[in-house]
């Protein structure tokens, strides 16, 4: 294991040498690198395996709190907005890690294919867990990295090797939750429907009962699955999901507070504020200029 897990981490900094994140030509695979621990960011997570190959992170998700290492692995199953923060690096030791984005619909083929059993529950549990990292978990990792040396042999073997890293996850300790989100009908799976429809609407008018009525359960069974999946009520994950589509307008195409409340939903500007320094932790226009003034920090 610590073998497999140094040379992961090897190659993790030899992609990495040149900035922070490198995403890489194996669709869905990206690789990062810090050499500072770093303050709480919001941010949300999509369905994918993170692993870590030196340092550690914690995630907030509601009042839950994961931590994961080079030796545990995090699962997300649908789109969770978090907290995230990396708790351990250095300029000696850097944060090495990785991500690699999930398709359901490779998930449910394979459950198929490979003729694996349902989920024994039915019930909604945390989008988002922890799990042990094995040891061909990480080899077929390390193969998947490999293959950015020779990227003319992506196309064919990258998808085997996924398919691998899909399958173990499924068997491994956290494959339930996968299961759960993957199988048609399933309370989990009609939540990872809501959410999508959340994701794609955002800026509209919520009315619980139709998106309950949309995913063919009641208002009560709703409202308590979708707070079991993502600690939040879907008001709650709405307006995350608004002020974090704000936040991104004001940064990336410079609009005024005004105009990015506007465009994802808020009729109040002052509500919008009063919400968005809630989240971030300051006034739009502060927590914008701070950004970029620690983006600009970063670049020197």
């Amino acid at each position: 294991m610590e073998v497999a897990i140094e040379t992961l981490r090897n190659s993790i900094a030899q992609w990495t040498e040149k900035g922070e994140q490198h995403i890489t030509a194996v669709p869905g695979l990206s690789l990062f690198r810090r050499i500072e621990p770093t303050e709480p960011i919001t941010g949300m997570y999509e369905p994918s395996i993170c692993m870590i190959a030196q340092g550690a992170k914690r995630v907030q998700l509601g009042d839950d709190t994961y931590v994961y290492d080079a030796h545990h692995y995090l699962i997300t199953s649908v789109h969770l907005p978090t907290v995230v923060q990396i708790i351990e690096a250095s300029r000696e030791k850097p944060y090495l890690g990785l991500r690699l984005k999930f398709d359901q619909k490779e998930i449910s083929q394979l459950m198929v294919d490979s003729n694996l059993p349902p989920p024994r529950t039915q019930q909604s549990s945390r989008g988002m867990a922890t799990g042990e990292v094995t040891l061909p978990l990480l080899t077929a990792f390390q193969r998947l990295i490999d293959l950015l040396a020779e990227q003319q042999d992506i196309p064919i073997l990258a998808p085997v090797i996924q398919r691998e890293i899909i399958y173990r996850l499924l068997v491994g300790d956290q494959g339930e939750r996968l299961r759960q989100i993957a199988s048609s009908g399933s309370q989990s799976h009609q939540i990872a429907r809501a959410i999508d429809w959340l994701k794609g609407n955002y800026s509209q008018p919520l009315r619980i009962d139709d998106l309950a009525a949309e995913v063919r359960m009641s208002i009560s069974t709703f409202h308590h699955h979708f707070r079991s999946m993502t600690a939040l009520s879907p008001l709650q994950f709405q307006k995350q999901l608004r002020l974090q589509e704000a936040r991104r307008l004001m940064l990336a195409e410079r609009l005024d507070a005004a105009t990015a409340a506007f465009q994802v939903g808020y009729e109040s500007p002052s509500q919008f504020s009063r919400e968005y320094n809630r989240l971030f932790g300051a006034p739009p226009l502060r927590d914008i200029m701070n950004l970029r003034q620690l983006a600009v920090g970063e670049s020197d």
